[in-house]
């Protein structure tokens, strides 16, 4: 046990290192702390998943919360209003290739049944909010390309979920009605922002009152919680709501409630402390969340990993183009498009949905866990690899002629 603990914090101080690493060489610290954890892991067998039981898969869902949660707080809704239209471009287009590129591959290269394959590609289709929320935010994104991710990570995680579980459902029962479907996806979008929305207005509300108490700096992450678990509860996704909350506590104004002076006179905004609280929520959440994933991942044949690296490849490759076609006229810079088509990887979502099939004894299961660990390990790393070959001079101009941008603004407009 001491052992353990003295291991945790380690842990804590090498974390503070990789970050400030990061700065310094653009090695990302998510990528060497997984690397951590597939050493610990897979590699030496000192810890597996199951030493952790519930509270792995726990500390996973939380991280995700939180790292939402503090990402929506650094949003602007003026900003968010000028990119949906770019988001969902991005996001959909993104979203349906990579489908469709990993479903051809399971079929093809790992001989999967169609359906089967479906399940891996929806998988996998998703960005991860664990890598690309902290990222953007550790490379100092302008506001404009740093929504644009946070909002398609969040986004993807719910249509990753929907699909997959629509899918299962076939397996079942064998169908499922195409408008039900749609209405799920919309529900689950509209009515978790509106609770998350409402959630963050009435927290405002009570919030001078509740700071009266002692100990209180960590109230608010209880009350996010809250609000995750009552969206999932009713069937939405607590994701988007968490999201959506975040995004409300900082912009209230914009709502127009300091016109009624009832309302306005009992509002409570967020200080700096609270939103330096939340920070270093996110940095010890992330920490350990890395290492977990690492130590969770599964590798399977050689056969398997070359069709994950093919995966991988394919996917940036298109979503490299598809970037260009998006952003080309946008205000955003050679640097902010180049991001934005390296921020594809894979993570949380995938990782949890890659279990499900075997666990509904679809045929091939067992592969597609095995390929999405393998999918995540590479997308992170390629991301990770992208970001730090970036700086040189070559690379950006390796970018400027495939994003069809120029290399004399490398900041947004």
């Amino acid at each position: 046990m001491s052992t353990t603990i003295l291991i945790i914090g380690l842990l804590v101080f090498f974390a503070h290192f990789l970050s400030l690493q990061f700065i310094k060489t653009s090695i990302p610290d998510v990528l060497v702390l997984m690397l951590i954890g597939i050493v610990v892991g897979p590699v030496l067998g000192i810890a597996v998943p199951q030493d952790f039981g519930k509270i792995g898969s726990l500390i996973a869902t939380i991280a995700l919360v939180v790292i939402l949660f503090e990402g929506g707080t650094s949003l602007n809704l003026r900003v968010l209003g000028t990119t949906l239209g770019t988001t969902g471009i991005l996001t959909f287009s993104c979203f349906a290739l990579t489908a469709i590129i990993v479903t051809m591959i399971g079929m093809f290269a790992l001989n999967l049944e169609m359906l089967p394959a479906m399940m891996l590609g929806f998988t996998l289709s998703g960005t991860t909010s664990a890598v690309v929320i902290p990222m953007a935010k550790a490379l100092n994104l302008p506001d404009k390309p740093a929504t644009v991710l946070i909002l398609e990570s969040a986004l993807t995680d719910v249509l990753c979920i929907v699909a997959v579980f629509a899918l299962l459902q076939i397996h079942l029962q064998g169908g499922v009605m195409p408008g039900r479907l749609v209405g799920s996806v919309l529900a689950s979008l509209v009515f978790a922002a509106a609770i998350g929305a409402i959630g963050g207005i009435g927290w405002l509300l009570v919030l001078g009152k509740i700071r009266d108490f002692p100990n209180t700096i960590s109230s608010t992450l209880a009350y996010v919680f809250i609000v995750y678990g009552i969206t999932e509860i009713f069937g939405f996704s607590g994701a988007i709501a968490a999201l959506a909350l975040g995004v409300t506590l900082t912009n209230f104004e914009k709502f127009g409630l300091h016109h009624i002076p009832s309302i306005d006179e009992n509002i409570v905004p967020l200080n700096e402390i609270d939103l330096t609280f939340y920070r270093e929520a996110v940095f010890l959440l992330k920490t350990y969340f890395f290492v977990y994933l690492g130590i969770s991942i599964h590798f399977g044949k050689l056969q398997l990993a070359f069709a994950a690296i093919s995966m991988v490849l394919m996917v940036y490759a298109m979503r490299l183009v598809i970037t260009r076609l998006v952003l080309r006229n946008a205000s955003f810079s050679l640097r902010d498009a180049a991001v934005t088509s390296m921020m594809a990887p894979k993570g949380l979502a995938a990782a949890v949905l890659a279990s499900l099939p075997m666990e509904y004894g679809v045929a091939g299961g067992e592969i597609i866990r095995d390929v999405t660990f393998m999918v995540v390990l590479s997308s992170i790393s390629l991301t990770a690899l992208l970001v730090m070959a970036y700086p040189a001079t070559t690379t950006q101009k390796l970018y400027a002629g495939a994003l069809g941008k120029t290399r004399n603004d490398e900041t947004s407009q």
